[in-house]
């Protein structure tokens, strides 16, 4: 007997199988806006138990499918996709994969794509760049969606020979989110599509037929309000290119643009829920922390006017009420580089699936004098599969491999780096960071697989300051526990390091970094008189966002200031991103192992010709 459940008790039964079920994936998934497909099923609409309509949909070919032409097949598997969709693009391989699998069994699979916002060539890509064997159709006007309930994608749906509903949500549970924070196991726990189909097949109830989907809203048409106050172009449009266009742009890190109202129309319910959720703009500091001059975050006002944008059906408006587009420079955010430097001379090779530990690239940018760079921008060159990019300063007989460690590699020199959020190294005026002639350039390349092999080539780019107008000299430092052991199944395990300047000290900026059971993170200064005070406080690390935090004004710390640092770790199976709860975890380089750095960017605060003259004058 099939079992019907009510929403109520769907809602329930989500809860009950993955009760944290809210928030971001980034990435790979550190770019993507994801929520769960429980939250808008009507209350007379029970989604298992369901008997499906026959319909009818045209693929990218234009060629037209017929439900009821699989009359033949034992299940049918309809999977609502959509060609931006982060997650979406990472299960489409293994959708492939299972299809071949099952097709010999009996059982149909069919794509849908109900996105008002995917066009049929872009059907076309997706299908072709997944290698997909199963038909992909365009649900124009999402009627088919509204006949499921379908909410997400990507979102599944399992029919018996009857064409009745007997499994709902996810793919598997490899890839996910949980309060804010993504995560990606090294394979799936639970094959939840493919357990389901197995019971069906072999006549026995499926035992799990509710899942959580996570994923990107389907993009329905809406009906515009025409006499809105509010539309795109005279104030939609302003938000998203102060806020997000930067990175949702192409060749930008962001899986998709938002630049023209075609483009944004059919993520207006996402907008509304990662703004209002705090995913989007990524942003981790607490209101207490800051300010900071890189802070993303959208005003009060601007979220209302996004809630009523939606509400109203997201109207378009008079093209001429349309801001002037925000201009940017090609290929970077930095001015055009006076050196670009590639970290290797050819590309490596990045595998379809499976973590790939850090690899290191040493570079020769053939200095043969020291350089005084000002502004650093690394840039990866396939930004699908990197995570992220740190590039370190090898001088003149330094270590073959940069790295901090137990083992005693000493004080690295971190340059520049690349992160989803982070910004490029640009030192305030008259500030520059000084490398010696003959230094070598280390790339740290952290690669996440997104389901196809690809090639990477990252590089950096450069630009330089005249010595004679360098004032201070910007270097990096970090305040870093090396020897903590978190101990299996704990959830909330704390870990300290400190720093004392021994020289009155400008802090420009910091950032923290810890990996995959990284909680929470906290830098305070300890003045010389006792008195403390917050710098930054993040009370939800997010390893897919290495975020920086940058002064609107260098912060004095006088000598004797000791920069404390406190960070906290969970390392318990409800950290659905743990590898490993049952393990204890130490240092290490790999996402598996973990890290506790505060890095931070300063400079001293007397004059580079001061603190010579009190050398010589100490000599």
């Amino acid at each position: 007997m099939v079992p019907t459940l009510p929403p109520n008790q769907v809602r329930e039964k989500l809860n009950e199988d993955d009760p944290m079920r809210s928030a971001m994936l980034a990435a790979c998934l550190m770019t993507a806006a994801f929520a769960v497909s429980t939250d808008a099923i009507a209350a007379d609409a029970p989604v298992i138990g369901r008997q499906i309509a026959d319909f009818k949909l045209r693929d990218h070919w234009g060629k037209e499918h017929q439900l009821s032409q699989l009359g033949d097949r034992k299940a049918v598997v309809v999977v609502f996709l959509g060609t931006e969709c982060p997650l979406a693009r990472l299960y489409a391989p293994r959708l492939a994969e299972l299809a071949k699998e099952y097709e010999p069994r009996g059982v149909a699979f069919l794509g849908v794509d109900s996105n008002q916002q995917d066009s049929i060539q872009e059907l076309a890509t997706f299908a072709r760049v997944n290698a997909l064997s199963f038909p992909l159709l365009k649900d124009v006007g999402n009627e088919v969606a509204d006949q499921f309930g379908a909410l997400r994608t990507p979102e599944v749906f399992v029919l018996d020979g009857q064409r009745t509903v007997r499994y709902w949500g996810r793919i598997d549970d490899q890839y996910g989110f949980q309060t804010g924070v993504g995560f990606q196991r090294p394979e799936p726990s639970r094959r939840d599509l493919a357990v389901a189909i197995d019971e069906l097949l072999a006549g026995e109830p499926v035992s799990q037929p509710v899942t959580t989907a996570m994923g990107c809203h389907i993009g329905r048409i809406r009906l515009a309000k025409a006499d809105s106050s509010v539309t795109y172009s005279n104030q939609i449009a302003r938000i998203l290119q102060n806020r997000c266009v930067e990175c949702h742009r192409p060749g930008e890190v962001a899986p998709f643009a938002l630049q023209q109202y075609d483009d944004v129309v059919g993520w207006g319910e996402m907008i509304r829920e990662v703004v209002h959720e705090g995913r989007m703009p990524p942003w981790s500091a607490s209101a207490e922390s800051g300010p900071f001059v890189n802070d993303p975050q959208l005003t009060d006002e601007e979220k209302q006017l996004i809630d009523q944008w939606v509400e109203n059906g997201c109207p378009q408006g008079s093209i001429s009420d349309l801001p002037e587009p925000r201009q940017f420079i090609d290929g970077w955010n930095i001015p055009q580089p006076d050196q670009v430097v590639h970290m290797s001379a050819k590309p490596f090779n990045v595998p379809a699936e499976g973590v790939v530990e850090y690899q290191y690239f040493e570079a020769d940018p053939r200095w043969t004098e020291d350089k005084w760079v000002k502004s650093a921008e690394a840039r990866p060159g396939n930004r699908s599969v990197v995570h992220h990019i740190i590039v370190f300063i090898k001088p003149p007989g330094g270590r073959s491999r940069v790295a901090l460690g137990p083992q005693g590699f000493g004080p690295t020199d971190l340059l520049a780096g690349f992160a989803p959020g982070s910004l490029p190294l640009h030192a305030y005026s008259g500030m520059a960071r000084h490398v010696p002639a003959g230094s070598k350039l280390v790339f740290q390349m952290h690669y996440t697989p997104n389901g196809q092999a690809q090639q990477d080539r990252s590089y950096l780019g450069l630009i330089f300051a005249d010595e004679k107008d360098v004032t201070h000299d910007v270097r990096s430092g970090f305040a870093a526990n090396l020897a903590f052991k978190i101990p299996a199944g704990a959830s909330n395990h704390q870990v300290t390091s400190s720093r004392k300047f021994r020289r009155d000290t400008l802090l420009l900026s910091m950032m923290p970094h810890m990996h995959l059971r990284g909680k929470s993170f906290h830098y305070e200064a300890i003045y010389p008189d006792g008195r403390r005070e917050t710098l930054l406080d993040v009370p939800r690390y997010d390893f897919n966002w290495q975020l920086s935090y940058v002064f609107p004004e260098p912060k004095l710390l006088p000598k004797g200031t000791e920069l404390h640092c406190t960070a906290h770790f969970d390392n318990s199976a409800a950290n659905l991103a743990n590898p490993d709860p049952t393990k204890t975890v130490t240092w290490g380089d790999q996402t598996w192992e973990e890290m506790m750095i505060g890095w931070f960017i300063s400079a001293d605060a007397e004059p580079i010709q001061s603190v010579a003259d009190e050398k010589t004058a100490a000599r």
